[in-house]
């Protein structure tokens, strides 16, 4: 192969690792585009929560970042069908990561697996 061809296999392999990673440096349109989504969440929030709960959901974030953004997806889901009558207020927001919590619960179980030694003193040697 010819050097300029194997420079454009690396390219392009490079694109596509980038693309599955995620990585910033990749395609400048689809980081407009996260961009904007995460504009629109903001200003969807800031119209839905008042002062203490979206303190309180930023507090969240830090800490557990899924769980934060599963709150944030219900709900802006909630208000894009206007099921929210007016801004959540702090108390709200601690109902819902309530809901959340229960519907994304693990159950964690443990289970004992004992095994049978052969050992001499069990034997009856009488």
């Amino acid at each position: 192969m010819a050097d300029e061809e194997l420079e454009a296999l690396r390219q392009r392999r490079l694109g596509e690792i980038r693309a599955e990673h995620g990585d910033p440096s990749g395609d400048p349109s689809q980081q407009e585009a996260k961009q904007r989504e995460a504009e629109i969440r903001n200003t969807i929030l800031a119209q839905v929560l008042d002062q203490a709960a979206r303190a309180r959901l930023s507090n969240l974030a830090l800490v557990k970042p899924d769980k934060a953004k599963a709150v944030e997806n219900y709900l802006i889901q909630m208000a894009r069908f206007g099921q929210l009558a007016g801004k959540v207020s702090e108390q709200g927001l601690i109902e819902i990561l309530e809901k959340v919590s229960q519907q994304t619960e693990k159950k964690t179980t443990v289970k004992f697996n004992r095994r049978k030694v052969l050992d001499s003193d069990e034997e009856d040697d009488y």
